[in-house]
């Protein structure tokens, strides 16, 4: 028996062999040793009968649908062990992976904000994230400065990854067919070690910025702004002062990473 999909779940389970083969093919490992790697909601199974069939792979899958928990453990016998029943969002990744994981899956579109969240929080133990989202959603994430569409998790995500957009995948490729299309991406952690700033308010910034995006950051960013003017003591005209720099005049869409971690700079 298949699983039913659950549309308060999000689930539009893949059914295209060839593409589930080609975004596990996309997950680059070294053979030479085993890697960590957690599947986030693997439905039926569609991606994780390749995972489980790569010998360099040490998998880990986490499922919230009790269904689907149970559909895997029947059909995939070398799945024993391997599948956790629960919610990624609250999963305690620290028990589960004290070392280096990958993450791959077919993400539940309504969620993927909150899982890629997620992902930075662990950012300094996952090196690479492959997975399928909404269109919209990838090319927001692997956009540049400078276009409508770059946004928080643009920023957020680029300052600690390096992102590809791989492939497209149309709706015909799903049970049921979503409304909208899907797109396959590949994280990979840059080099990066720190930003030489305050990463909260970095985050702060990023998200207050881009809160009122159609505003210059002299506007959005005046509260941050007036903190920064009490913490120091400001008058009105050292304000004026500190807000003349050309970066203010500018929208949040104008600038990448290193612009915004001047800002940051500037502001904490």
């Amino acid at each position: 028996m298949e699983v039913r999909a659950k549309k308060a779940l999000g689930q539009h389970f893949l059914t295209d062999q060839s593409i589930a083969r080609s975004i596990v093919a996309a997950l680059e490992l070294p053979e030479e040793m085993k890697s960590s790697v957690l599947e986030i909601g693997p439905g039926m199974g569609v991606l994780s009968q390749y995972l489980l069939a790569r010998p360099e792979v040490d998998l880990r899958m986490i499922e919230i649908d009790n269904e689907s928990v149970d559909y895997l453990t029947r059909h995939f016998p070398s799945a024993a062990g391997k599948v956790i029943y629960g919610d990624f969002l609250k999963l305690g990744l620290d028990s589960l992976f004290p070392e280096s994981f990958n993450v791959i899956g077919n993400f539940p579109y309504n969620i993927s904000s909150q899982i890629f969240f997620r992902i930075l929080d662990f950012k300094e133990r996952i090196p690479q994230v492959v997975c399928m989202i909404q269109k919209e959603v990838a090319e927001r994430i692997a956009e540049k400065p400078g276009s409508k569409t770059y946004g928080i998790l643009s920023v957020l995500l680029q300052a600690w990854y390096d992102i590809e957009y791989l492939f497209t995948v149309g709706s015909g490729a799903f049970a049921p067919p979503p409304k909208v299309q899907s797109a396959v991406i590949r994280l990979k952690r840059n080099s990066r070690t720190s930003l030489g700033c305050d990463e909260a308010m970095f985050k702060n910034i990023v998200k207050t910025s881009f809160g009122q995006r159609r505003k210059t950051l002299r506007n959005s960013l005046k509260p941050l702004v007036a903190a920064k003017a009490s913490r120091e003591g400001w008058d009105a005209d050292r304000i004026a002062e500190f807000t003349a720099s050309p970066v203010f005049e500018l929208r949040p869409e104008r600038l990448g990473v290193e612009d915004f971690i001047s800002l940051t700079r500037q502001i904490q």
